[in-house]
């Protein structure tokens, strides 16, 4: 397997500090954890916009054991990262990053993204962007779920039939799309009978008691739709037993709270309901120690993988959950729990939603609600899965060791880390054996061209090799510092030269006009665009007389 790669790295992706907190942040720390702690990773690259997100890259990984060499590489020089061979980027959209790979060229290194959500304008469009933009199929998209990658396929589909009619496009160049799961760190989800003691005490339930827990984004547009879960508790056959369901999680707002507890005194009287933040890590160590069963009833469409059913067979608990999105790769139905079958409109009953969301009528989160509206699950079947493992404590307990059996195969970050790095293997190879068959393409993208070309005609004539330059008499390094600490001027100073820099050029610049031309043969290996800026800034200070040569 490869001993490096590099990551890009976004801080908003790889933290859990903010109260939005959403299931890919989760997954992006979860991720940094593993490569942290991984056998055999010799070095890491950290793509990053600013250096101080590099040292705060790299203090995480140290603060989770990692004793490697890490590297910052400064999207400017992309070049850097044929080292590695391989950019992991938080998310789908890698179109940008293929752009700017141009650069360096096409096979110097591969991209691979992740697909947590196909909902979103901005995820589909990152998704149709694929066809157009110099991806290679040394790259990848991973599916999180079989659901992911069919939402991928669809959106492809339809760029590529309307590329087809409206340009008589035919040769298309697509990433991988591999089928790769979110990970869990399985050994942080077990719990002792002592903390589960302490846990059940604290919250309220009893010995004999069953604890029901829901634990993530208490949303009913976004996450779950609480009305059957509700529901089906109350009617499910409980055998007498007293039982208690456990919401850990966060409500976007004081309302939805209320709408949640409104619903829970109509639906289900009987059930006890326990609250908990779960975003203080004490209170979430708590609901996972202190459960029977976990339940999630996703019915959103934004969702595609859900991280929490996967914890929770870590956690060695049965999962009731419905037979949605990623939850079907992870739940065997009948063995670490029950997947309750969902129904939903086909094809054709949706355009108008598609429209209102388009049109700004509906934000993201009423066009997942209103959709979520039309997505059930078989409610008596609810009831019955919940009835049995409420009243049946050998069956909880054999579904919940199943559970976790599968969890530490399939779903340890460890074992994830190494499927990730075995695709990557596999697009280097592809990258240096698959031919290239289609012309070069140019080496930056057309719809972010160099401002001076795209606005040339502003001016009234444009600096170029053949311009005159001479320094003006009053011209000198003290009035360019002077004028480089001014505040009007300060702002700019990271896209000219250095004062350094500008001492050169006033030591290449003679006593009598000089090309520019000759200025940059004079001056050797220089990064020509700094110099240009360098000589229209020193104009703009009146230090510098240029004419045309």
């Amino acid at each position: 397997m490869t001993d490096r790669f590099a990551l890009h790295y976004l801080p908003e992706a790889f933290s859990v500090a903010g109260q939005k907190l959403m299931g890919r942040q989760a997954a992006g720390v979860g991720l940094l954890r593993a490569v942290a702690q991984a056998e055999g990773l010799a070095e890491l690259g950290c793509f990053a916009a600013d250096r101080r997100y590099f040292e705060a890259f790299e203090a995480a990984l140290r603060a989770d054991g990692y004793r490697g060499l890490a590297r910052w590489i400064a999207p400017s020089a992309p070049e850097g990262l044929a080292h590695f061979g391989c950019l992991y980027h938080p998310g789908p959209g890698i179109e940008r990053l293929a752009w700017r790979r141009l650069q360096a060229g096409e096979r110097q290194y591969s991209l691979c993204g992740v697909a947590h959500t196909t909902a979103s304008h901005e995820m589909m469009s990152m998704v149709a962007q694929l066809l157009v933009a110099p991806v290679r199929a040394w790259d990848a998209i991973v599916c999180t779920s079989r659901v992911v990658r069919d939402s991928v396929r669809v959106l492809i589909e339809e760029q590529a039939a309307y590329l087809q009619a409206r340009l008589g496009a035919t040769r298309f160049e697509l990433p991988q799309l591999p089928l790769i799961p979110l990970g869990v760190h399985c050994a942080e989800q077990e719990a002792d009978e002592a903390l589960r003691a302490e846990a059940r005490a604290r919250l309220g339930v009893g010995l004999d008691d069953v604890a029901v827990l829901f634990l993530g984004r208490l949303s009913l547009h976004a996450k779950s739709h609480p009305q059957q879960m509700f529901a089906a508790l109350e009617r499910a056959d409980k055998g007498g037993r007293r039982v208690h369901l456990i919401l850990c999680g966060w409500f976007a707002s004081e309302a939805i709270g209320a709408a949640f507890r409104e619903a829970a005194a109509l639906l289900c009287p009987s059930i006890r309901l326990v609250e908990l933040d779960g975003r203080v890590a004490e209170h979430k160590r708590d609901a996972w120690a202190a459960a029977d069963i976990f339940t999630s009833l996703s019915d959103n469409l934004q969702e595609t993988f859900g991280l929490t059913p996967a914890e929770a067979m870590a956690a060695g608990l049965p999962c009731v959950v419905s037979d949605w999105d990623g939850y079907r790769d992870t739940v065997r139905d009948g063995v670490d729990g029950y997947r309750i079958p969902t129904i939903m409109p086909g094809p054709g009953a949706g355009l108008d939603l598609a429209m209102r969301y388009d049109d700004g009528v509906d934000s993201f989160d009423m066009y997942c609600g209103h959709t979520s509206q039309a997505v059930a699950v078989d409610g008596a079947g609810l009831a019955q899965a919940y009835g049995k493992l409420i009243r049946d404590g050998e069956l909880r307990r054999r579904m919940g060791e199943s559970g976790r059996a599968r969890a530490r195969q399939e779903f340890d970050w460890s074992a994830i880390l190494v499927r990730y790095r075995t695709l990557f293997d596999e697009l280097a190879e592809r990258r240096r054996a698959d031919p290239m068959l289609a012309p070069a393409l140019p080496v930056h993208a057309p719809d972010r061209p160099d401002p001076f070309r795209l606005f040339a005609s502003y001016p009234t004539k444009l600096l170029t090799a053949a311009s005159l330059v001479e320094l003006k008499p009053d011209a000198s390094l003290a009035l360019v510092r002077a004028y480089r600490e001014l505040a009007i001027n300060r702002f700019a100073a990271s896209s000219l030269p250095t004062l350094e820099e500008f001492g050169l050029i006033f030591g290449a610049i003679g006593p009598r006009p000089m090309q520019i031309e000759e200025l940059i043969d004079t001056l050797g290996r220089w990064d020509r665009p700094t110099l240009l800026r360098g000589l229209a800034w020193l104009c703009k200070m009146d230090m510098l007389r240029i004419t045309e040569g």
